[in-house]
């Protein structure tokens, strides 16, 4: 787990006065619906009158929630989905700028920007925590994804969506610069000139052309078959050995922007940190026993 993530925990237990509210103290979450149905956790986007724009609830409480999908071992894939007509149309900036005032300041001098940096910082951890969490983690997108949904389904690892879909790298059209990782993952995901037309131009796309530009994996006629469909995958990734997937996924995300001899060192080390493990052996053993491996993860 990255050091930030770390850091970004720390905080949520040594300065409850900060942005992110201490996790021991959120019994229900605001913003989000978690549903523990192991081996898949479903986190719902969970402000359907307001088209679950999000408010301040909606970055603080991320952190504490893939914290602790991260840390339970009965969860083995995580889906983040949403409840009402969409996904997210994106930021709720009437309700945001109480949380950072700065960005309306007429004193624009060092002092004001100065304290406008680390709560940007700290916006960047609320969707960094989604890649930083070591289970795989599948977007199902259904109606609108605007603005900072992109910036949360980038941080994922799978994006699926229905054909109702509709996206937006917003940021441009509203006179911001998205800040908290969608500029940074999106290239990754379409490559560096799609990425740069969707950020200039700021327009809508629908979930053909997402699917044409590698945003999404699928393109599923209804919610509910997508809804369908990403539980089905789920339960492909959970059926696998935990170790495994998750090795892997640290292994990807290592490879990021690192030269092909420097991720092979890296997976040669992961490697002979997991090998042996009770999940290889249980392998071998179900194939001479010709039947299906139960994977504990161990």
């Amino acid at each position: 787990m990255k050091a930030a993530y770390n850091a970004a925990c720390l905080r949520l237990i040594y300065e409850p006065e900060a942005f992110y509210f201490e996790e021991e103290a959120m019994k229900e979450y605001e913003f989000y619906s978690v549903e523990k149905k192991p081996p898949i956790a479903w986190v719902y986007l969970n402000r359907p009158d307001k088209k679950n724009a999000m408010n301040p609830p909606a970055w603080r409480e991320t952190i504490p929630i893939f914290d602790d999908l991260d840390k339970d071992e009965d969860i083995r894939v995580v889906i983040v989905a949403a409840k009402g007509p969409c996904f997210t149309a994106g930021i709720d900036l009437v309700n945001m700028v109480s949380e950072v005032p700065e960005i309306l300041s007429n004193d624009q001098k060092g002092g004001v920007k100065w304290k406008l940096l680390p709560k940007i910082y700290e916006l960047q951890d609320t969707m960094s925590c989604i890649e930083w969490c070591r289970k795989p983690v599948i977007a199902a997108v259904h109606g609108y994804c605007i603005g900072a949904g992109l910036d949360m389904i980038t941080a994922c690892d799978i994006r699926l969506c229905s054909e109702d879909a509709v996206f937006s790298l917003r940021e441009a059209a509203v006179g911001f610069v998205a800040d908290v990782g969608v500029l940074q993952r999106i290239p990754q995901i379409v490559g560096q000139g799609i990425a740069r037309e969707l950020a200039y131009t700021a327009k809508n796309f629908d979930a053909k052309r997402a699917r044409e530009i590698l945003l999404v994996n699928e393109v599923y006629k209804t919610r509910e078959e997508l809804m369908e469909e990403a539980e089905k995958m789920a339960m492909d990734i959970a059926e696998n050995s935990p170790l495994t997937v998750q090795a892997s996924k640290e292994v990807l995300k290592y490879g990021v922007g690192k030269s092909v001899d420097d991720s092979l060192k890296y997976v040669a080390s992961m490697s002979t940190n997991i090998v042996p493990s009770n999940d290889l052996i249980e392998a071998f053993t179900a194939f001479t026993e010709k039947r299906k491996p139960t994977f504990t993860g161990k």
